[in-house]
């Protein structure tokens, strides 16, 4: 079982502690494990370039549609713009479960072109939980802003060629659209945010006291090994009821009696390393 923390800010360990004097290369978990160690050296310059430019591009056409949404905005569309929100939210808080078990579960740090571009971080944040609260803001959201840069191109291309009666009409699909990307471009600082435990704005806390985003306490359920649960990390409104239902392990069952792949074998390997 995983030692809690108290929500007053102090950090409980997801890990059996390293006891003092013993060798680096056995660390059980932390930035001294053998594994993270050598994660954490994969991350290389055409990586941050990516992610760079996918942050450019992201918070760009963001700020371009939000002018087009404010200047088309309706009073009449309230409910309907509400409901989208809403939909954009529990679809964003879905899918960072199902890209996360996918990551977490399957695949390898030594497949092609994905593997150290997005794989590497999943493997590294288990062994190293706090890996994550040191990254800066362009390597926290870079991946996720990638994610967001075709729906986000299309809206504001729709915005400049359709006429304002087709953009009224579509007003609330907008709506959903807009808030999905936003919500899927904050998932991994939403993440961050659930990893740190001193220095959050009271603004953050709020949120995570009230369940709008992923919580501290919450996201520790995920955070035992073997990690196999509770992959919903943006609100993580859903993964109750997918547990309840379920979901993840119907899912993996299914997909190793057709592969013969064991679930987190990748995972397992890394956390095993000692040198």
């Amino acid at each position: 079982m995983a030692s809690t923390e108290s929500d007053s800010g102090s950090s409980g360990n997801f890990h059996k502690a390293v006891p003092r004097g013993s060798d680096q290369s056995a660390a059980r978990w932390g930035p001294q494990h053998a594994g993270a160690r050598e994660l954490a050296e994969l991350y290389s310059p055409g990586k941050r370039c990516q992610e760079w430019i996918s942050v450019l591009l992201c918070f760009t056409l963001m700020a371009f549609n939000f002018c087009y949404l404010v200047t088309y905005f309706y009073l009449g569309h309230s409910w309907y713009i509400l409901l989208g929100i809403v939909a954009g939210i529990l679809t964003a808080d879905f899918a960072s479960g199902l890209v996360h078990w996918g990551a977490d579960t399957w695949g390898s740090v030594d497949l092609p072109i994905v593997g150290k571009a997005f794989i590497r971080p999943f493997r590294e944040h288990h062994i190293d939980p706090t890996a994550i609260t040191r990254h800066d803001f362009i390597e926290t959201n870079g991946d996720n802003c990638m994610l967001t840069i075709i729906p986000l191109a299309h809206m504001a291309a729709n915005f400049m060629m359709l006429s304002p009666g087709d953009i009224y009409l579509n007003y609330p699909w907008y709506c959903y659209v807009f808030a999905l990307a936003i919500f899927v471009t904050l998932t991994n600082q939403i993440h961050k945010w659930s990893h740190t435990y001193f220095g959050l704005p009271r603004w953050v806390t709020f949120l995570q006291h009230c369940h709008i985003i992923l919580p501290r306490k919450h996201h520790r359920v995920h955070h035992v090994s073997p990690h196999e649960t509770y992959f919903c990390i943006t609100t993580g409104w859903l993964n109750y009821p997918l547990e309840k239902l379920g979901f993840w392990r119907n899912l993996e069952d299914l997909i190793q009696s057709l592969t013969g792949e064991k679930p987190r074998s990748d995972d397992l390997r890394w956390a095993q390393k000692t040198k």
